[in-house]
């Protein structure tokens, strides 16, 4: 998902507008966390870029989205850049020798 989200708009309640917002980005998670992961791939992993607009967006942490759009808010930004790419994260598994258990 790449998306500019308009914070300020006319004849809308920014408050709900921004509720409208976060649950769009809730439901992005949720789609992307439901697909099918490719062969020994353990779980869903998530880059994300956050900004005013596509050239001042800063790399944050998927759980720091959603703090992120309430500083934005607050901050009274009139558009906000939201950038989430899903990835598959594979695991890397430690091979034990048998003789290090004796």
């Amino acid at each position: 998902m790449k998306k500019i989200f308009h914070l300020q708009q006319e004849n809308k309640n920014p408050e709900r507008l921004l509720e409208s917002i976060k649950h769009e980005i809730r439901k992005y998670f949720k789609r992307e966390r439901g697909k099918k992961l490719p062969e020994k791939a353990v779980f869903w992993d998530f880059d994300c870029r956050f900004g005013q607009n596509s050239d001042e967006a800063q790399t944050v942490a998927p759980s720091e989205i959603i703090k992120a759009l309430d500083k934005a808010y607050d901050e009274k930004w009139e558009q906000c850049y939201v950038e989430i790419i899903a990835r598959a994260s594979y695991s890397v598994k430690e091979e034990t020798d048998e003789t290090d258990k004796a």
